[in-house]
């Protein structure tokens, strides 16, 4: 028989592991964020116009998130890294997620320009901005408008302050101070977003452009501006911070492939039929740049000649009204295309909830949520 060993000779019991921090509520993670970028950017402004000196570039991107956005990239950056256990120090997590907000900002002060989009989130878009500024101040200056040199002003200020906000999205993470491990995991998920993101939009310019019309391309679109950028990305890149091993790796994927889809084709639906005073952009736009969306495509792949023609009429008119837009709503209604894309919604949002059967909760609760509020949504 084994006797018990006296208690002071017992072996010391191992110093517990550190619990991982509670998962909050996915709102808690927007706050953080917002609070965040607030700070940052207050001290750019501070430090880049030298007592007003220099022009102030910050006012436009804090004006920009400031005038509202869902944040979705963050937030699930900050899911990923809870669901690989929160290894590490939730600040480093916390300016990753930051980050790629400042990135999206990138993306969508410039997408704002390929577009000749007038406004985002309510409000006038930084290219729009900029030219208004331009036309205020050139009176003091005793010199007469040229012919389009107020919009060539704004659309290349537009682009530098989006090339500042891609540079402090870099920035920003670095201020997290990043082991030398987590850099090596995070870098390259990083550098292959920021690629795939891009070449998304150039495919998006070319498809507007050539007009090719098939879905494989419209897809190809969706799957690199959505699935790679919107979701998966962000995802993958919380988790790699944490330490995720290949398994959890691919679950997210299988999660937010099918999700990122969905995401996409509820825009693509939302930037024709869409509630102006919800999207906070002109209803108009996606159909005067004539964008070659899943919608689109399969509304002219399945529309009768003459319904063909009158389409081919009115997309990528620049001087398209009110009234031909409707008729093009009416004749996309007329093709099922619309209905066509609510079942492919459907189907994805599907496929991502099933995906969540290996997650455990409260991940995969807020995975849940998450993706109903980015199916049903209506802005």
């Amino acid at each position: 028989m084994t006797l018990p060993l006296p208690q002071s000779l017992s072996a010391p019991d191992p110093d517990p592991a550190p619990e991982p921090p509670a998962f909050p509520d996915p709102v808690r993670f927007k706050e953080d964020v917002e609070q965040l970028l607030h700070r940052f950017l207050t001290h750019k402004a501070e430090l880049t116009t030298e007592g007003g000196r220099l022009p102030n570039l910050v006012d436009p991107i804090t004006e920009l998130l400031a005038a509202g956005g869902k944040r979705v990239r963050p937030v699930l950056t900050m899911i990923g890294w809870h669901a690989a256990g929160a290894a590490g120090d939730p600040d480093t997590a916390l300016h990753l997620a930051a980050s790629l907000e400042l990135f999206h900002a990138f993306a969508i002060i410039q997408d704002d320009v390929m577009d000749r989009s007038v406004t985002r989130r309510g409000r006038r878009t930084v290219h729009q901005a900029q030219t208004a500024d331009c036309e205020r101040r050139l009176p003091a200056v005793g010199l007469p408008p040229r012919a389009g040199a107020m919009e060539r002003f704004g659309e290349s200020a537009a682009i530098l302050i989006g090339d500042l906000a891609l540079l402090w999205s870099e920035e920003l993470f670095r201020l997290g101070h990043p082991t030398p491990a987590q850099l090596e995991r995070v870098t390259p998920l990083l550098s292959a977003m920021r690629f795939e993101a891009i070449v998304g939009q150039y495919l998006d310019l070319e498809a507007g452009t050539l007009h090719r019309g098939d879905l494989e391309s419209a897809l190809l679109v969706a799957h690199l501006k959505a699935v790679k950028y919107t979701v998966e990305a962000p995802l993958q890149l919380g988790a790699a911070l944490a330490g995720a091993d290949q398994a959890l790796m691919d679950a997210l994927s299988a999660y937010a492939t099918p999700l990122g889809e969905a995401y996409q084709l509820r825009d693509d639906l939302l930037g024709v039929f869409g509630d102006p005073d919800r999207t906070g952009k002109p209803v108009l736009d996606d159909l005067r740049e004539g964008k070659a969306t899943v919608l689109i495509t399969l509304a002219l792949q399945q529309a009768d000649p003459a319904q063909q023609d009158q389409l081919r009429l009115f997309l990528g008119s620049p001087s398209l009204t009110p009234d031909q837009a409707e008729v093009a709503r009416r004749i996309i209604e007329a093709t099922g295309a619309r209905q066509a894309v609510e079942s492919m919604i459907t189907d994805r949002y599907e496929r991502a909830l099933g995906a969540l059967a290996s997650f455990e909760a409260p991940t995969a609760d807020a995975l849940r949520r998450l993706a109903a509020g980015a199916v049903r949504r209506t802005a």
